[in-house]
């Protein structure tokens, strides 16, 4: 438990690390418009920017070329071109090249709908999925949104968090609701587990917008996606 929950001072703010599992593979990729049309995985994407991993064979971008292709995401597509502002073996950072236009439509790329109809309960999916300890539900949209559900040992939930493309929301017993930015992720990799590790840098008060995010895709949740207890106890806490 305490691998998962861990705190950060410093002397100029309070950052927390995170460490989540992480699903195998993404629906969500970007097609590149070089000769060879190279599919990278979109691992994680908000409405500036992406990262980007490329699973098989090389590539020749570095920090400040440009790349230009279209992200593909369960029947949505979108056509973005961003600079590579760095680049870490397989992985890149990509910073979209922002237009009144293009801002529209990756709104509506990443819009509610498309989050929803991208998410699926992992921890009732059948794969085989190594779940950590007291992780009772899962659910994962690819890139943008992940919702994770702990619980104590006696069933009580013990915390949730909502991670919303680059910003989250957490709620601990205890502790209530916080808000924040996501600082960084880097992966933990070990022979027998993927994970990621998030830090987190909190907001001085809690973020209403974060909040009515939240919301807005915890009311559109499939019904069969969460048991009505777990759905029932993230709405009251999130004020619905």
């Amino acid at each position: 438990m305490d691998r998962h929950l861990n705190l950060i001072k410093t002397d100029y703010q309070e950052t927390e690390k995170r460490v989540f599992p992480r699903f195998p593979f993404t629906y969500l990729t970007f097609k590149s418009k070089e000769a060879d049309s190279r599919v990278f995985e979109v691992k994680d994407i908000s409405a500036n920017g992406m990262q980007l991993c490329l699973k098989d064979g090389g590539h020749d971008f570095i920090p400040g070329t440009e790349i230009d292709g279209t992200l593909h995401w369960k029947g949505a597509t979108l056509e973005a071109l961003g600079n590579v502002k760095w680049v870490r073996g397989q992985q890149l950072g990509v910073a979209f090249v922002l237009s009144s236009v293009f801002e529209k439509d990756v709104k509506n790329f990443l819009s509610v709908e498309n989050i929803v109809a991208g998410m699926r309960p992992i921890h009732s999916s059948g794969l085989d999925i190594e779940m950590p300890a007291n992780l009772k539900y899962w659910l994962r949209a690819d890139g943008p949104v992940e919702i994770f559900v702990w619980h104590h040992n006696d069933g009580e939930v013990s915390r949730f968090q909502i991670i919303l493309m680059d910003r989250f929301l957490e709620w601990e017993d205890g502790k209530g609701l916080k808000t924040g930015n996501v600082a960084d992720k880097k992966d933990l990799d070990t022979p027998l587990v993927k994970e990621d590790e998030f830090v987190f840098r909190f907001d001085e008060s809690v973020d209403e917008d974060i909040v009515i995010f939240a919301q807005s895709v915890v009311k559109e949740l499939p019904d069969d996606y969460l048991p009505d207890s777990a759905r029932e106890f993230l709405k009251t806490k999130l004020g619905l």
